[in-house]
């Protein structure tokens, strides 16, 4: 019973990180479009929020949820290598969540030089990212 509750718990952590993981980056792109320095200092305080608040207790979450399933059914590491793929993209999908750490410290000094167009694409890294995720959890190619 332990174990389902703490994929209950790992399911809604992952939607809260998915939730960030989209919105900041969305938030970069309107950031990159103000103008004036009453805006950009109101995106600023949205993503440290975001970040700080959400996102990041969110990956922990996940994170800790993950491992505990994992200690309870260490089995699943014999059952193929759709698990060791998902582990490798939730390192990625690491990375991903720094690199987004990293910009809001650019935006917070004023030292983006980024134009909007390139959020936009950044933003659609996480749905790739999701969608892998899911259909080796879900469907186990291998």
């Amino acid at each position: 019973m332990l174990y389902l509750w703490l994929k209950a718990l790992h399911i809604v952590a992952i939607v809260c990180w998915f939730a960030g993981l989209f919105y900041l980056p969305r938030l970069f792109v309107y950031h990159a479009m103000s103008e004036d320095q009453l805006s950009r200092e109101r995106f600023q305080t949205m993503e440290r929020k975001l970040y700080r608040g959400i996102m990041m207790p969110s990956m922990i979450a996940t994170l800790l949820f993950g491992i505990g399933m994992i200690a309870m059914n260490p089995g699943l590491f014999a059952t193929g290598g759709w698990l060791h793929a998902k582990l490798a993209l939730v390192i990625v999908l690491i990375g991903y969540h720094h690199l987004c750490g990293a910009q809001l410290k650019r935006f917070a000094r004023d030292q983006n030089n980024r134009s909007h167009v390139f959020y936009r694409w950044f933003n659609e890294f996480p749905v790739l990212l999701l969608l892998a995720i899911v259909v080796l959890v879900v469907v186990k190619p291998f």
